[in-house]
């Protein structure tokens, strides 16, 4: 008799959570409204402070959107797989998931690249900078990031739908990654797994390198500025970016470089809601309170709704106190 090809998938989510379901769900609720909060804070700031209308936070607004588009296509789901200890799932709907979450990893990990030769420019190349890194190249750029992070996430999303899945339907995990896919399927997956090792040379290994060697030229940049107050300048531009960058591709490396025979289920799933929960949440955080710009950009749309607050509430007061005396 021949076996059907799975169409369904169920995800186990966090099996066991028994009495501290609802705290356990308050939190990633509470988590996920304060990601969305903060990164659309930094989106608006971004776009209607003056001060801000320069590359850098242009970049910014552009990773602060894919955090949005990640935490959203994961979050949700995990939400209610906690409220209902599980849910079942088409096959294509699975698909769909990994590969809008792939894609956004992949636009991060060149975003962050791009912003690091942003920087370099910046410190190591100051006269060419506004030349270099106009609204044209700039554009451009976020252009060629979201194209080719959707192409390559494209190419293993069609190669994953073309693999049987005749046995097991069942993952023990709060969302479709790639690797607890691959180990449902009945056929052999060396070629697939080959292939994106071959895919993540452009998308992850060489942007690292890039942003390394960025790096290593801006610290000697710094190392060679005569004034303290120079250093402390220069070192404040670099500071956020390079914590992201540390954070994502960190976690990024103990998730997808270490064998899968090594990790724990636990382990994986505690890695991927770190890059999936908590860093889209830490990203508007380290540049909001580590930048004086965005902040001081903030001090003013506050106070400008303050005002605003104030002459709301005097004009419904002097409305009031007319219908009062007639």
């Amino acid at each position: 008799m021949d076996q059907k090809n799975v169409t369904t998938i169920h995800l186990l989510g966090f099996p066991g959570l028994h009495g501290v379901k609802p705290l356990i769900f308050l939190l990633f609720l509470i988590t996920y409204f304060g990601t969305i909060t903060g990164n659309m804070l930094v989106i608006t700031l971004v776009s209607y402070s003056k001060n801000l209308h320069c590359p850098m936070y242009f970049f910014l607004s552009q990773l602060t959107m894919s955090d949005i588009i990640v935490t959203s296509d994961i979050v949700p789901t995990m939400l209610y797989i906690i409220l209902k200890d599980g849910i079942t799932m088409s096959l294509s709907q699975c698909i769909i998931q990994l590969y809008f979450f792939g894609s956004c990893e992949g636009f991060e990990c060149l975003l962050l690249t791009v912003m690091s030769y942003d920087r370099y420019l910046a410190i190591c190349n100051p006269l060419h900078y506004g030349s270099i890194m106009n609204p044209r190249v700039c554009r451009k750029s976020i252009v060629i990031c979201w194209f080719s992070s959707f192409l390559v996430t494209l190419i293993q999303a069609l190669n994953i739908s073309q693999l049987p899945f005749l046995e097991s339907n069942v993952i023990d995990h709060f969302f479709c990654d790639l690797d607890p896919i691959l180990q449902l399927s009945t056929s052999d997956i060396l070629a697939i797994q080959t292939l994106e090792m071959y895919l993540c040379i452009p998308v992850v290994l060489f942007p690292f390198l890039i942003i390394v060697i960025s790096y290593v030229y801006i610290v000697r940049t710094i190392l060679n500025i005569g004034s303290i107050t120079g250093w402390q300048k220069a070192f404040t531009t670099c500071t956020s970016h390079l914590i992201v960058v540390s954070i994502f591709f960190g976690t990024l490396s103990c998730m997808y470089f270490i064998p899968i025979k090594k990790k724990s289920v636990v382990k994986s799933k505690t890695i991927s809601l770190f890059y999936t929960v908590v860093t889209p949440l830490l990203n508007p955080t380290i540049y909001c309170l580590r930048n004086n710009d965005i902040r001081e950009a903030l001090r003013k749309i506050m106070s400008l709704l303050n005002c605003t607050l104030h002459s709301s509430a005097d004009s419904l007061l002097d409305l009031h106190t007319d219908i009062n005396y007639c």
